[in-house]
């Protein structure tokens, strides 16, 4: 196996007998190797097909400008979600998630902190990869000394999550589709239009996406005594978007035989009360 191009001592870009190209990783494979030489086959950790020109270009720029410890943990912590979930991760994970841990950690030093708007929702609906951002936190205190906030554990199981899916194009539209219909029914019931830029419609946006990835992968939310206590109280308290939920609940019967849990009602009643008087034009 011939070097094509060295990014660094642990990546490179080798050409098959097909001349398709392919970003090879390991530790050490490419220390003081240079283009033409040959590879210690050994040593490979991971391969990457390079098929789609723009990740081509952003993965290598990516590892050719950041320091190897970044490369390193990111394998690291997608190796332990990976196994975790039992699950097989899009390789772009590799790009997104070592490009976001490099930049949260600089953002940390120079004394930034970026607040997740919407940690309560992946806290609740996504516990297994919360748990691994969790674990996650850990390996970069482990590495660099210094302990990011649970804000960064939700980011980093956001792109967990993203990279888990199998989602097709055609999942992808009906997960846009059911968002779509979900809003207007919203805004038919209050008769009102969003402000799309708003926090609060962002968070309804965001929520409403997970519950219809749940919807389409066939996740059954399992509901918590705790909740179900609470939400008569939350229905008194917002009987008009509580009402709103009862729409969505009935559409959602008639055209995907969805039934809502107590959680998601309560979930769903929450954040249309704050997006319908926090959020419109």
């Amino acid at each position: 196996m011939v070097i094509y191009k060295v990014f660094n001592n642990n990546a490179v870009v080798i050409k098959d007998e097909n001349g398709l190209e392919k970003i090879v990783m390991g530790c050490g494979l490419a220390f003081k190797k240079k283009s033409g030489d040959s590879i210690d086959e050994s040593k490979i950790e991971k391969v990457f097909i390079l098929s789609d020109p723009n990740i081509i270009s952003k993965f290598q720029e990516l590892i050719s400008n950041i320091p190897q410890d970044y490369a390193e943990l990111g394998e690291e912590i997608i190796e332990y979600a990976a196994n975790s979930l039992e699950v097989n991760l899009n390789d772009t994970i590799y790009i997104s998630l070592i490009d976001h841990l490099y930049a949260a950690v600089k953002r940390f030093q120079d004394g930034i902190v970026i607040k997740n708007a919407i940690l309560w929702d992946i806290k609740r609906f996504y516990k297994k990869e919360f748990k691994i951002g969790l674990q996650a936190l850990n390996m970069i205190e482990k590495r660099f000394s210094i302990r990011l906030p649970d804000d960064e554990a939700g980011f980093i199981a956001i792109h967990i999550v993203e990279a888990s899916t199998t989602k097709g194009a055609e999942d992808i539209h009906s997960v846009a589709e059911i968002i779509s219909k979900i809003t207007n029914i919203v805004s038919y019931h209050f008769h009102v239009y969003f402000n799309e830029d708003s926090l609060y419609y962002f968070r309804f946006i965001t929520h409403l996406k997970f519950f219809a990835q749940r919807l389409f992968e066939g996740k059954a939310y399992v509901d918590d005594d705790l909740h179900n206590d609470l939400l008569p109280t939350i229905r008194k308290k917002y009987v008009n978007a509580y009402d709103c939920v009862e729409k969505i609940e009935d559409f959602l019967k008639k055209e995907y035989k969805y039934n809502l849990s107590n959680d998601e009602k309560l979930y769903l009643t929450i954040h249309i009360e704050h997006v319908v008087y926090k959020s419109v034009l």
